[in-house]
């Protein structure tokens, strides 16, 4: 039975440095839940429990059947506090809108998931399974940067990445995204890492000199 790294896999998805840079990010396939509100609260904690106990119900589904074996890799989240998709940390936590993600395998269709719902339904009727989507992502050209600290502080890092995406000659062009290497619950608040991912676009104008480009 083949079995994927994720970690592996997409090396330069899950890796990061305090230096930013930039890559590109290919269409991907994601378990994905929606939700508004502050992440410290209970419609977010019963999001990512029912996006978790799907990825999880999919991950032994495909493992029994003999077809892929694989880790549930780390969560994800894409966030956005007005209509035009740009996000400010100083904005009333009440209204941030989210995304929570998680990498999928190929072999894990519609039909799965489907399937998957059903039997998680049963086993957390409490969650809101029904949620939990299947969806393809494409960001494309994107900058990211290694925060490494409590995620009350990441405005200071971003302030550099976008920077950095300025200098490149480049503009925010797609939802900020964080990718959570670090277990809030068993990790102390100054030791988490997260990277933080921002889609980007040629800004109209002379061009600049750029960066290397990952991938």
């Amino acid at each position: 039975m083949p079995r994927i790294d994720f970690k592996k896999t997409h090396a330069s998805l899950y890796t990061a440095s305090a230096t930013p840079t930039l890559l590109r990010v290919p269409e991907l396939p994601f378990l994905a839940v929606d939700g508004c509100g502050d992440p410290a609260g209970a419609d977010y904690a019963a999001a990512v429990e029912a996006l978790y106990g799907l990825a999880y119900t999919i991950r032994f589904a495909l493992k029994g059947a003999g077809i892929v074996e694989y880790s549930v890799p780390p969560l994800q989240g894409r966030w956005w506090t007005d209509d035009r998709g740009g996000f400010d940390h100083a904005v009333d936590r009440a209204h941030w809108h989210w995304t929570m993600l998680l990498m999928q395998p190929a072999q894990a269709d519609e039909a799965l998931v489907c399937e998957a719902r059903v039997r998680t339904a049963k086993k957390k009727p409490a969650a809101p399974v029904d949620r939990v989507q299947l969806r393809r992502i494409a960001e494309g050209e994107c900058a990211q940067v290694l925060h490494t600290g409590p995620y009350d502080t990441e405005h200071t890092t971003l302030d550099r990445l976008y920077t950095f995406v300025a200098a490149e000659g480049r503009e925010p062009a797609g939802l900020h995204h964080e990718i959570y290497l670090g277990n809030p619950v068993r990790t102390a608040p100054e030791k988490l890492r997260t990277i933080l991912r921002q889609p980007v676009r040629p800004t109209a104008g002379p061009s600049r000199p750029t960066g290397i480009l990952i991938g």
